[in-house]
């Protein structure tokens, strides 16, 4: 059985991206490896071979995770795959509760954020940010803490015992994530080996020359290779340089390649973090 290192606690949407991703597409359980913050998920990674690692690198709503670029950039770790979920919120309280005795509501400031207009409705609570949706499930299950409830997913609600006071509370339904699977690269090697692989994730520094990069993305386009995302971020102490992030699809392996091949020389640091096969969304 694999073990997946999550940032934050058993019930957090990182394990259930994890669950998806091996129970669906691979028919595989888990075990699930709590870490405090994405770089102690790198940290377990790079420490044990075996271990594999699920990061958020975007959401709909609140951008890219600009950190965790650098640091799967930084790992020297691959990428093998990615996991597309919808983020629904929950407001989960101990059995005792209800929507009459609720006084303070706590979860991660993002969470919050996303359920603003509903916590609006609510009359005399207070907010209070916690590091983790899932982590403020479980401290009002574990600390009893009455009159409290706590934003996170249903699973943690239930994982931790507490009862759903109410379900679907975001105020955009159109909320996803996406995470990124990472591990140590002889064990990338042999988990994507047999996979249908139609995605990948690279990162390059161009030269600060005019047209640079529209040269790069001509050159790809010549090749049939889909540019889904671009992600730019300035070199520190090398003034008005960055770093591009770019996620590419294609359907034809040796065109993706030979695309590459083409690009590089018109690049520097140009870097594969990993190829995989392409996720679709999945609701939760």
């Amino acid at each position: 059985m694999k073990t997946i290192a999550i940032q934050g606690v058993e019930g957090a949407y990182h394990e259930i991206a994890a669950r998806m991703y091996f129970k669906e597409n691979r028919g595989e359980e888990i075990n699930i490896l709590p870490c405090l913050q994405f770089k102690d998920v790198i940290a377990a990674v790079r420490k044990d071979p075996n271990i594999i690692g699920i990061m958020a690198i975007e959401n709909t709503i609140a951008g890219s995770l600009l950190q965790n670029h650098e640091l799967i950039r930084e790992s020297d770790l691959l990428v093998i795959g990615e996991q597309k979920i919808r983020i629904t919120h929950s407001l989960a309280s101990l059995p005792e509760d209800s929507l009459d005795t609720i006084t303070e509501v706590n979860s991660h400031p993002i969470a919050l954020m996303q359920c603003a207009e509903y916590l609006a409705t609510l009359p005399k609570i207070k907010i209070v940010e916690e590091e983790d949706t899932a982590l403020s499930a479980k401290l009002i299950a574990e600390k009893n803490l009455t009159g409290h409830a706590a934003v996170c997913s249903r699973y943690a609600a239930e994982l931790y015992g507490l009862k759903v006071l109410e379900e679907g509370i975001e105020t955009n339904k159109r909320n996803f994530t996406r995470f990124l699977l990472i591990a140590n690269r002889w064990l990338a090697e042999e988990l994507v080996k047999d996979s249908e692989n139609n995605k990948s994730s690279v990162v390059f520094t161009l030269p600060h020359t005019e047209g640079s990069l529209s040269k790069v993305l001509a050159i790809l386009s010549f090749y049939d290779v889909n540019l889904t995302k671009i992600q730019s971020l300035p070199i520190l102490g090398r003034e008005w340089e960055y770093l591009f992030y770019v996620d590419l699809t294609f359907n034809n392996l040796l065109k993706y390649k030979q695309g590459l091949d083409a690009i590089r020389p018109l690049t520097k640091d140009f870097k594969t973090l990993g190829e995989y096969k392409e996720n679709n969304i999945t609701n939760v």
